[in-house]
């Protein structure tokens, strides 16, 4: 089937077109930075934008949230949400 909308420019508001499970670590940053992050299971997140230098923690994240958030570090400690996945 062709992509209708394969002409357009793919840019970070565009709907993501893959979509990478994540495993948290505290020492490593995801091996692609995406659009957004999906959670499966709700919880705690602690995470690292791709602008800053500090982990923030996002606390209450429902189950089925799609956050519109770029990634770049998902911390394993303090990181109770799983099910995640970065969609780019």
């Amino acid at each position: 089937m062709p992509d209708r909308f394969g002409q357009y420019a793919d840019t970070v508001t565009s709907p993501g077109t893959r979509a990478t499970p994540v495993v948290p670590n505290d020492a490593a940053d995801l091996p692609n930075i995406g659009k957004a992050l999906y959670v499966g299971t709700g919880g705690t997140i602690v995470m690292r934008g791709t602008g800053g230098t500090e982990a923030r923690t996002w606390k209450n994240v429902p189950d089925g949230a799609l956050i519109p958030f770029r990634a770049q570090r998902i911390l394993a400690t303090g990181t109770t949400a799983a099910d995640m996945l970065v969609i780019d």
